[in-house]
């Protein structure tokens, strides 16, 4: 990963460009300026171009017409469109079309020094991205935690993850996997604690026909499924004692037997495990076999919470919108200064999988594809106790925030979330005579986002 940043600047003014290229050279940027769109173009052609400032105003052009072209040819560039003072709505059609974001004329240059840090760190994060899986982060403590992966990927051993809900303990072994010589094997993930007791033996190591009721026909498990690749153990604590005594002799020896066999069947699996519980108190407890945790406990990875690596935001942020941009085909959507303020305050309980829902619902409400504060939808006894905690919202959203706080450690809150959320739409819908347009009023979102949240419900009945 190189260290030097390339800056295109892009100005019809020689003092702002001048301003700008020390500021950026304070840095530790290095820089390249163009004074039109036709000369902006020839540099990102010429010099492989990291970050792209423009003024909105160009002579033979509009910063617009930059960022399309960006997005269309250099989509890992993001883009920071300087705009004049009172031009809000040209600097939101700029964002778009994919900017970063704006900064307004005159320049802050604290402000611009801040968010060129965001941008680079963003910039950044997707460019390790490409090299291990989906782990998105450049602070000190997810540098550190992907040097230890590239490190126990080329091992064999067994490898436990600990990590609270929500912090990415599935993504950290994915990207142990690709990084294993077992890539090209397959990569299984079972959650032990979504599987009920009987079927687990099955699940695991498979059936022959006719070995119970039920089994019409062979089965291979997962260790099968598997072979040659890994098999990821999510939340292992929740297998059952009798379930965790068969799963230590396949790992000690190697082997399985399927349900109604005679014979055993050799297997060539790699078994990485994780649990958010602390799983030695588990053991301590008697709810987990101690001689089973030192054998998946040759190596352990700790995955940071999210509230312990808060300098990865902006990065997250700007990943998981694009990342909703291409799962809806949308326009990629933006935060506003107050909202990213709100979400660096905040302490998420929920880790990474509550920022997305966050961001996910909050897309569904925002208006000019702009994500303001209130579109969050915190719970103000999460919210750090330096930061104001933002006006109430109407009943339906204050139910939906309740049920989040109340199910934060669930595996199944996104599940319970939408039920909560059709009920409350539901009523909505009734008590309006299934009126729309008078329903969305009542629950003080747009006609948009009652048309989106109807569609992916399955309620719309169009």
């Amino acid at each position: 990963m190189k260290t030097t940043i390339n800056v295109l600047i892009i100005d019809d003014e020689p003092d702002i460009r001048e301003l700008l290229s020390i500021t950026l050279a304070r840095m530790g940027c290095d820089t390249y300026s163009a004074d039109n769109v036709h000369s902006a173009y020839e540099q990102l052609r010429q010099h492989p171009i990291d970050l792209c400032l423009t003024d909105l105003k160009l002579p033979d052009g509009s910063g617009i017409e930059i960022v399309q072209e960006i997005q269309r040819h250099y989509h890992h560039i993001p883009v920071i469109v300087i705009t004049a003072h009172g031009s809000m709505d040209i600097a939101i059609q700029a964002m778009k079309s994919g900017a970063f974001d704006f900064l307004n004329k005159p320049v802050d240059l604290a402000h611009l020094r801040t968010l060129i840090t965001s941008a680079i760190s963003a910039t950044a994060a997707i460019q390790e991205n490409e090299e291990l899986t989906d782990i998105i982060g450049v602070s000190t403590i997810m540098q550190t935690l992907k040097g230890r992966i590239k490190k126990v990927a080329r091992s064999q051993a067994p490898i436990y993850i600990s990590g609270e809900s929500g912090s990415g303990k599935e993504l950290v072994a994915r990207a142990i996997h690709n990084q294993s010589p077992r890539s090209e094997g397959a990569f299984i993930a079972l959650n032990c604690g979504a599987i009920p007791s009987e079927l687990m033996e099955s699940e695991l190591f498979g059936h022959i026909k006719g070995s119970f009721t039920g089994a019409t026909q062979d089965k291979d498990g997962l260790f099968k499924s598997a072979e040659n690749g890994t098999l990821f153990l999510d939340e292992v604590a929740d297998l059952p004692l009798e379930m965790q005594v068969k799963l230590l002799r396949a790992l000690q020896e190697k082997t399985i037997r399927p349900i109604g066999s005679a014979t055993e069947i050799p297997t060539n699996v790699r078994i990485l495990c994780a649990t958010h519980k602390n799983l030695q108190q588990e053991v301590e407890h008697k709810k987990f076999r101690s001689d089973l945790f030192y054998r998946i406990n040759v190596i352990e990875l700790q995955v940071p919470p999210l509230r312990e690596r808060m300098d990865d935001i902006d990065a997250l942020i700007y990943f998981i919108l694009r990342k909703i941009a291409k799962e809806n085909k949308t326009d990629v959507i933006q935060l506003s200064s107050d909202a990213v303020a709100q979400l660096k305050s905040y302490d998420f309980p929920g880790n990474i999988r509550e920022l997305e829902n966050i961001l996910e619902r909050a897309t569904t409400l925002c208006e000019d594809n702009i994500i303001d504060s209130d579109d969050l939808l915190f719970t103000p006894a999460r919210t750090s106790q330096a930061h104001t905690p933002p006006t109430s919202q109407p009943l339906p959203v204050a139910a939906i925030k309740d049920t989040t706080h109340q199910l934060q450690e669930s595996q199944s809150l996104d599940d319970h979330l939408e039920n909560i959320e059709k009920n409350i739409i539901i009523n909505a819908l009734e008590k309006n005579r299934w009126n729309r347009t008078n329903t969305a009023k009542a629950l003080g979102i747009s006609f948009r986002s009652l048309r989106y949240r109807l569609k992916k419900l399955g309620l719309e009945t169009d």
